[in-house]
């Protein structure tokens, strides 16, 4: 029935928590799961794209502790901004397809707007397991979900998992 399972993380608590499910389903179907993390380049920073040596916004090179004294301070350029993304989504795809060590995974880092690479690559799978990180009423018109706009716009059955509530103590 399932085949091909699309599994798309950004290495959050939200999409953490569809983990388990998506293990849970693999096993069952005897599918690959198709680990996709997808670099943002609507983010400001990210989407710079024709200038790699522009300042990027958010962030600092170096650090007290790292021993790069002539660096500390420096804002990070839009290229080693979107070099360290890079690194960190292949990073973040690879620890959880070590994590589902039982199940053949594939693994995958694409660059555009979130839902709408995700949408392209369900083309190819027969199921979406994907996390949501629960924002409701201002948060989520304001943020907007990835989760919902793939649940209205996918082809294939979408099941999302909702991160569980932070404890307050």
């Amino acid at each position: 029935m399932y085949s091909d399972i699309l599994y798309p993380t950004d290495g959050s608590r939200g999409s953490i928590a569809a983990l388990e499910h998506v293990r849970d389903l693999a096993e069952r179907y005897d599918a690959t799961v198709h680990v996709l993390s997808v670099l943002d380049t609507t983010h400001p920073a990210l989407g710079l794209g024709d200038d790699p040596d522009k300042e990027a916004v958010p962030g600092m090179v170096g650090h007290p502790e790292g021993g790069d004294e002539g660096m500390i301070g420096r804002r990070e350029t839009a290229g080693e901004l979107h070099e360290r993304e890079q690194g960190r989504a292949e990073t973040i795809v690879e620890e959880v397809a070590s994590r589902l060590e039982s199940v053949d995974t594939r693994t995958a880092v694409q660059e555009g707007t979130p839902h709408e690479v995700i949408l392209e690559y369900a083309d190819d799978v027969d199921m979406i397991v994907m996390g949501t990180h629960g924002y409701t009423g201002f948060e989520r018109y304001m943020l907007g979900s990835v989760a919902e706009k793939v649940v209205r716009m996918a082809d294939v059955p979408v099941v999302t998992v909702r991160a569980p509530a932070e404890s307050s103590s």
